[in-house]
């Protein structure tokens, strides 16, 4: 994982806290405008969407390298077994251990960037009820 997960969830942050200012401005500025920031909204959205895709799928490629070390230390281990039972069990636990660490790192890595993507698409979605508005405002006085 390239960043620590404290510093993802403040990227998270910011990110809603930019949102939530669009949305603030997009409410006072012409349907041109919003229509623009609208597009952009849909480009970022998209755009963090594939990386949700990508980090998945990057991921599987890991584990599958992950699963082939594993069975290969686990031959080496079982000969080592034989050589020293109460060191290989003290090693085991640690590996262990910093697997699940690891694991839930990245699942949590992986719903900050969720949690990123599920920003865009509200902030989308906000754009498009307030070009809604415009045009039943416009609609009206037309």
């Amino acid at each position: 994982m390239a960043k620590p997960l404290s510093e993802q969830l403040s990227e998270l942050s910011v990110r809603a806290k930019e949102a939530e200012d669009h949305v603030t401005a997009a409410r006072k500025e012409a349907r041109d405008k919003v229509t623009a920031r609208r597009e952009q909204s849909r480009a970022a959205a998209e755009a963090a969407i594939k990386k949700v895709d990508q980090d998945i799928q990057s991921a599987a490629d890991t584990v599958a390298d992950k699963w082939n070390a594993m069975r290969r230390k686990i031959a080496t281990d079982l000969d080592d077994l034989k050589a020293n039972i109460a060191e290989h069990k003290h090693d085991r636990s640690v590996r262990w251990a910093e697997n699940r660490a690891d694991r839930l790192e990245w699942e949590a890595g992986l719903a900050i960037n969720y949690a990123m993507a599920s920003i865009e698409q509200a902030e989308l979605a906000v754009f498009d009820a307030i070009i809604g508005r415009v045009e039943v405002e416009q609609a009206r006085s037309g």
